[in-house]
């Protein structure tokens, strides 16, 4: 998924079903040089390809896709979690620094 012409075929492949030619096209590589990002992709599970003679049609499998996002929620709940109680506790400190500055900056206030 880092690779860009990876990430480009499974947009493309999200849209239905492709030959291996047709997914070559708009880049500017050897269909060799396609054919070794869709193996990657096919080792990963996101694509599914199928051989009739000398075609191959390859469609998009997005459900180790569906793995990976439940994986990342899981993990932005813990991470939003976490960050939500930073943030409250940077509000409480700010709100104790500045109550403590009003108190300095108070000439009615007797010194301590």
């Amino acid at each position: 998924m880092a690779d860009p012409t990876r990430r480009a075929i499974l947009a493309r492949l999200a849209a239905g079903e492709a030959t291996a030619g047709e997914l070559a096209a708009p880049f500017k590589m050897s269909l060799p040089a396609v054919s070794k990002h869709l193996k990657v992709l096919e080792s990963a599970g996101l694509l599914i390809r199928q051989r009739e003679g000398r075609i191959h049609r390859c469609r998009l499998d997005p459900a180790p896709m569906k793995q990976a996002v439940d994986w990342i929620e899981a993990h932005r709940r813990f991470w939003e979690a976490r960050f939500d109680s930073l943030a409250q506790y940077l509000d409480e400190l700010q709100t104790e620094t500045n109550s403590s500055k009003e108190t300095q900056d108070d000439p009615d206030e007797p010194a301590r």
